[in-house]
């Protein structure tokens, strides 16, 4: 492999693959917007998807947050029971694109915050993941980003210089980790944005 070109490191989910957890809760409260954002907020369903990203097995984490929130209890449980339905399946534009940037001999790996759980009921469904010559998953080792640890993880496994990277992320909190530890990066807002942002850096896919 041609060691001059730098090597794509992918985020996965909201880049690869639509993730949105309202695409779930949205039909438990029948279209009820308000009422949705005030469960979310009031079991703080960010924080709590952190951890399950970190790593905390879903049945734990459901019974965690079931007994601190009983009067929510139906819809916790379904964020493990009904997960599949919180994905609105690939990104095309953007898995096409992984496939040319292989054709033309770029190194790609990943790195994502993920259930272990969860994401192998991806894994198997998504022939691309195929495309990836390593990844690092979240939950695997108990690390999420922007914890600086998770980069370094990656970069001993792939046996890189963050220099000689290109990491792509949706989360700006995860670009800005990235930049202060010398990635190139890319702020994933469109494919047709990735793919300006790519020939900008001289890919030309």
């Amino acid at each position: 492999m041609n060691q001059q070109k730098p090597t794509l490191i992918f985020d996965y989910g909201a880049v690869l693959l639509e993730w949105e957890p309202r695409l779930l809760f949205r039909k438990m409260f029948a279209g009820d917007e308000a009422a949705m954002e005030q469960f979310m907020l009031e079991i703080d369903f960010n924080e709590w998807n952190r951890e399950l990203d970190r790593g905390l097995p879903y049945a734990q984490g459901v019974i965690e947050r079931s007994v601190r929130f009983p009067q929510y209890a139906d819809y916790i449980k379904a964020f493990d029971e009904r997960w599949e339905e919180t994905i609105n399946g690939p990104i095309q534009p953007v898995v096409d694109l992984l496939y040319r940037l292989k054709e033309k001999g770029y190194e790609l790996h990943g790195l994502s915050n993920w259930s272990p759980e969860k994401f192998k009921l991806m894994r198997t469904k998504y022939a691309f993941f195929d495309l990836f010559e390593s990844m690092v998953i979240s939950g695997d080792v108990n690390l999420i980003k922007p914890d600086p640890r998770i980069y370094a993880l990656l970069l001993e496994q792939i046996k890189r210089q963050p220099k000689e990277c290109i990491f792509i992320d949706d989360s700006l909190p995860n670009i800005f980790s990235a930049k202060a530890l010398d990635f190139q990066t890319i702020h994933y807002q469109s494919p047709k944005q990735l793919n300006d942002e790519l020939a900008s850096k001289g890919i030309y896919i």
